[in-house]
């Protein structure tokens, strides 16, 4: 997959330098060592666990979350067999969390293939990411008791986050406000805790912890805002879906929200357009083609809120850098800015 051959080549992306080169392929190394334990944490005796449990790691990923922890594992000794089992528990929480989503959204397709839930049942789906949150659990519960607590409260925050969303803002609420919060939540607190625990077993100094924890959360909300700009016109050999999946199945995202603030405003156009949004999501909710809504997802990508949808992901990412501020220059620190960089400027 094009996706996996570029997750290969993303550590070389992030040192540059001659000198640096040893980072790169250490961490590719372990990147690569991760993967392969992956596949056998996610073995089972049962064949009926078997098939579903190991679906969607065969349907590849972008490995964000393993590769942060390796990297912030430089800022210490580096990779070792613990900052390696931190960085699958991670990894197999994503994956399990990705399952139930899918349910949740009635997705069809994930990562290019058909979502778990369409090739076995609802059921099943959520089974198969029970079971990779079980593991995920047991990889962590022999690393001491300050990686269980985080992992717990990590699984909480993933829970508040589906939940917030799922019922959506309260009367009083902000909607920008509460969306940023959810995806803090789903996908922000992960990466945190994806940076934190390669500073914990990497043996780096408990004082750059607190900065690396900030900075993974920050370029989580950007990562998620950057998928709601690359929703309305996603490559489709990079990313299997249609531009706009996310409007058409009526997914709040930001450059909807804003919309919906402009058509509040008083801005007839911007309320013609959402009104012929939201009557094309209904249709195609009633089972009206999806292609029905073509016009507005081209109109929606054009237009102004998803410009501004994209300055938000890249002020967030900005804000991500800043977090790093404690840190002292080094190739690592470099690495990390880097990273950012390259999540808010993606394309799939």
């Amino acid at each position: 997959m094009a996706e996996d051959t570029a997750t290969q080549a993303l550590p070389m992306r992030l040192f540059r330098g001659a000198a640096d080169r040893r980072h790169a392929k250490e961490i590719q190394q372990q990147l690569e060592l991760v993967e392969s334990e992956l596949l056998e944490h996610l073995r089972f005796a049962s064949p009926v666990a078997d098939a579903p449990a190991r679906y969607l790691m065969g349907a590849g990923g972008k490995r964000i979350r393993p590769l942060l922890t390796l990297l912030t594992s430089e800022l210490g000794t580096g990779p070792n067999e613990l900052v390696r089992r931190a960085a699958e528990a991670v990894e197999m929480t994503h994956l399990a969390s990705l399952y139930h989503d899918d349910v949740m959204d009635d997705a069809k397709l994930r990562r290019g293939v058909d979502a778990a839930q369409t090739v076995w049942s609802n059921s099943v789906a959520i089974l198969a990411g029970d079971l990779l949150f079980a593991r995920a659990s047991s990889l962590v519960s022999g690393m001491g008791e300050e990686a269980i607590l985080l992992q717990a409260r990590t699984f909480e925050r993933l829970c508040l986050g589906q939940l917030h969303e799922t019922v959506g803002a309260q009367p009083g609420d902000d909607p920008k406000a509460h969306y940023i919060q959810v995806l803090a939540d789903k996908t922000g607190a992960l990466i945190s805790t994806a940076a934190r625990m390669g500073v914990m077993f990497g043996n780096a100094p408990a004082e750059f912890a607190d900065p690396v924890t900030e900075y993974g959360e920050r370029i989580g909300v950007a990562f998620q805002l950057i998928d709601d700009v690359i929703d309305l016109s996603p490559k489709k050999e990079q990313t299997g879906k249609r531009a706009g999946t996310d409007l058409r199945a009526g997914v709040v995202t930001l450059p909807y929200l804003l919309l919906q603030d402009r058509a509040a405003s008083g801005d007839a156009d911007d309320a013609a357009l959402l009104a012929r949004i939201e009557a094309g999501v209904a249709e195609i909710r009633g089972g009206a083609d999806p292609s029905l809504l073509d016009p507005e997802v081209q109109a929606l990508q054009t237009h102004p809120v998803t410009r501004e949808t994209e300055a938000t992901a890249h002020r967030w990412a900005e804000d991500a850098v800043r977090a790093l501020d404690p840190l002292p220059k080094s190739s690592v620190k470099r690495a990390l800015e880097r990273m950012a960089d390259s999540i808010v400027n993606r394309e799939g």
